[in-house]
């Protein structure tokens, strides 16, 4: 998970946004972001404030995306990075639990 000292790229974020298979109007509303900002940043054409960076991690992060600071694995090679917050198998197997038993309530347990 980043951290405070996290610095949100243009390429990290579009990497980050390939991996999730999400449009950039989906991020942007995710993020209070217009599409156009979104794909600014990635294009490196604009920089945004700490406060949109963090909320565009925070959305890709609840699209999916882990971001990797800068060090945060030493043996795994330098450099930040990005990857999927569930394997394959595990998507489908939350999916498949999602569409057992019908709607989904709040338990008194």
């Amino acid at each position: 998970m980043s951290g405070p000292g996290f610095n949100l790229t243009g390429y990290l974020a579009r990497a980050a946004r390939a991996l999730v298979e999400t449009s950039a109007t989906t991020t942007g509303q995710y993020a209070n972001l217009t599409r156009a900002q979104v794909r600014d940043f990635e294009r490196g054409h604009i920089d945004l404030t700490d406060g949109q960076k963090t909320a565009l991690i925070h959305a890709l992060e609840q699209l999916g995306a882990v971001f990797i600071a800068d060090g945060e694995h030493p043996g795994a090679g330098d450099g930040a990075g990005v990857r999927l917050k569930f394997t394959t198998e595990k998507v489908r197997r939350i999916e498949t639990w999602e569409d057992e038993g019908g709607p989904a309530y709040d338990d008194d347990v």
